[in-house]
């Protein structure tokens, strides 16, 4: 009698995964989001004061003072801009177009202590 003839007695390479292995990605994908949910209100942010810069830029006003004094007051109606102000932005003039720049550092505490470093820059369009 041939043993592989009968497939109950057939030998078959078990597959699927291991409990460890389970544990393992559960413990990838969980520090993935927790980095992901802590990292996305300052991309946030980032991408408000960006879209708050190019408005000052445009219809800030003629002189430093007017459009510090714009993205400030804009500052102050969105919800969350905390880590820059009008005082922290580089304003020059190139080709008669009023150009902004900034500059800032973002820290993240992940888990006590860890910390994660974001350096953000940008400038008008």
């Amino acid at each position: 009698m041939n043993l592989t003839s009968r497939p109950f007695l057939a030998r078959h390479s078990q597959s699927g995964i291991t409990l460890v292995g389970l544990l393992f990605w559960a413990v990838m994908v969980s520090a993935f989001a927790l980095v992901l949910m802590k990292v996305f209100p300052a991309v946030t942010e980032y991408r408000t004061i960006q879209s708050m810069v190019n408005k000052a830029a445009h219809d800030g006003g003629g002189t430093v003072s007017d459009i510090r004094t714009a993205f400030d007051r804009a500052a102050s109606v969105e919800y969350g801009v905390t880590s820059i102000a009008g005082r922290d932005l580089e304003i020059t003039k190139e080709e008669d177009k009023v150009v902004i720049k900034f500059a800032y550092d973002r820290e993240i505490e992940l888990i006590p202590p860890v910390y994660l470093l974001i350096k953000f820059q940008g400038q008008s369009k």
